[in-house]
Formats: structure tokens, C-alpha cells, sequence
């Protein structure tokens, strides 16, 4: 899988209309259907789901020692999976490099250019020679 355009172009697909996304192969795209609705249409409808859900009593909402055992038993299965876990490994890994050079390179910039005590480094004839 290729996560790097996951979260890189997250706004710019949410922002697109459905049929702009269709794939090149794809020659009739039906306009029926949750999926092919406006995102606001979309989460009218799932909020009235919600609602409804929380009124018949059927809605759950997890205890954190639930989540804490849903949360361990989706881990296990999914660090079975060593290729998956090797790439989002790598990926994680790019992208922490990619900030710690981000943030020398903004060091590097706002650096100011005296020396600590207090005199700007020139380099030319201030030193003492001792012959």
C-alpha cells in the first residue's frame, strides 16, 4: 500500500466531487447511492442514524477497558501482516526525517550570527599573533 498520498491529499479528494474521482477505466458511473452524495448530505444522513440508534437503545459506546482489548486484538492481526508493518515502519520513518530536516534547516535560518560573546564572528585581523 501507498500511504504517503493517504493523508498528503486527504482535503484534496474531500473537496473533489464524487465523479471527478472515478478511475480512468471506469466509463458510466451511477449517481445512486450513499457513496455518490455530497459529503454534507452524508453526515445528515449518519447523524440522524446515530440519533436514532441512541433512542432505540441498540447504540454502543465502548468502556476504555473495551477499546483498550478491540484496539490490542486489531493490533495482533494486523502484525501478522510483516510486509504491511516493514512499509508503515519506513514510511514513519520518512516522515520523522523529513520534520528533524525541517526543523534544522529552520534553526539554521533564525540562528543569529554573533558568537556568544557578544561580537560578531569577522574573521579578519582581530587576533592576537604570538611569535
Amino acid at each position: 500500500m501507498a500511504h504517503e498520498h493517504l493523508n498528503a491529499n486527504q482535503e484534496a479528494r474531500d473537496s473533489q466531487p464524487r465523479a471527478e474521482m472515478a478511475s480512468p477505466t471506469t466509463t458510466k458511473k451511477s449517481n445512486r447511492g450513499f457513496a455518490s452524495m455530497d459529503r454534507s448530505k452524508q453526515r445528515e444522513i449518519a447523524s440522524k442514524g446515530g440519533r436514532a440508534a441512541h433512542e432505540k437503545g441498540t447504540a454502543h459506546q465502548f468502556s476504555a477497558d473495551e477499546a483498550r482489548e478491540a484496539g490490542r486484538k486489531g493490533g495482533g492481526a494486523v502484525s501478522q501482516d510483516r510486509q504491511h508493518m516493514a512499509e508503515i515502519g519506513r514510511i514513519g520513518g520518512q516522515a520523522r526525517g523529513r520534520r528533524q530536516r525541517a526543523a534544522a534547516q529552520e534553526k539554521v535560518t533564525t540562528e543569529p550570527t554573533e558568537s556568544k560573546s557578544g561580537v560578531e564572528a569577522s574573521g579578519d585581523g582581530d587576533r592576537q599573533s604570538h611569535h
